[in-house]
């Protein structure tokens, strides 16, 4: 699950990030709106937090050409303004939520996770795929009767694997949705994480197809 973070306060960007990644998201962070808009045009991301009081772009306008060029991805916008004419006009150009700073973290995640489940089309705490359930409030997931609480890159990829049963995730989409732009990346990152999930959940849990990628099993 990757976040862009368009935040130009230092002390909320880096807690942002530091809970994020301690949740198993990948996390990318944009310091004023120009970069912030930049990046929705070339990365591809699964859900922006946006403050609206942005240096270079104002976040209005990041949220507003973002909704004009068709991207659908979900956008919670944090701010300090908390006037009902502001809520109005971020959620009538396309924000999906609205959260006014100061906020509490635990917060913030929890309506994150409603935001993806959402976008998913999931309306529980749990995804589902056969003989696999994971719970994304616990990072727990259940398979043929093994349970095990998950890492966060664990975490990541398996829900990244869940998120849409029976999608096959190439290495380099897995890299997409497990890392941000300041992470090294190693030639078999993706190959280690899967090994270790195949070794206390059992080989079958992760399928691979060949020439195309990874496909959780459905069985």
């Amino acid at each position: 699950m990757r976040v862009l973070i368009i935040e130009d306060d230092r002390m909320i960007g880096e807690s942002l990030v530091t809970a994020l990644r301690n949740g198993g998201y990948s996390v990318d962070w944009a310091r004023d709106g120009e970069t912030g808009n930049s990046s929705l045009k070339t990365d591809t991301y699964d859900l922006v937090l946006l403050d609206l009081g942005l240096p270079k772009l104002p976040g209005l306008e990041v949220l507003k050409q973002l909704r004009q060029r068709k991207n659908p991805v979900p956008l919670l916008i944090l701010t300090a303004r908390d006037s009902i004419t502001d809520r109005v006009q971020g959620l009538d150009l396309g924000a999906d939520d609205y959260l006014v700073k100061p906020f509490a973290l635990e917060e913030v995640e929890a309506r994150i996770r409603v935001l993806l489940r959402r976008n998913a089309g999931h309306a529980e705490a749990t995804l589902n795929n056969g003989a696999i359930t994971l719970n994304t409030l616990t990072k727990e997931v259940q398979y043929r009767g093994t349970s095990l609480i998950l890492s966060a890159r664990e975490y990541a990829l398996m829900y990244a694997l869940m998120e849409k049963p029976g999608k096959v995730l190439s290495r380099a989409a897995l890299e997409e949705k497990l890392y941000g732009w300041d992470d090294e990346i190693s030639s078999n990152t993706v190959e280690v994480y899967i090994y270790a999930l195949r070794k206390k959940l059992g080989n079958s849990v992760i399928r691979n197809i060949r020439g195309l990628g990874y496909v959780a099993a459905s069985a």
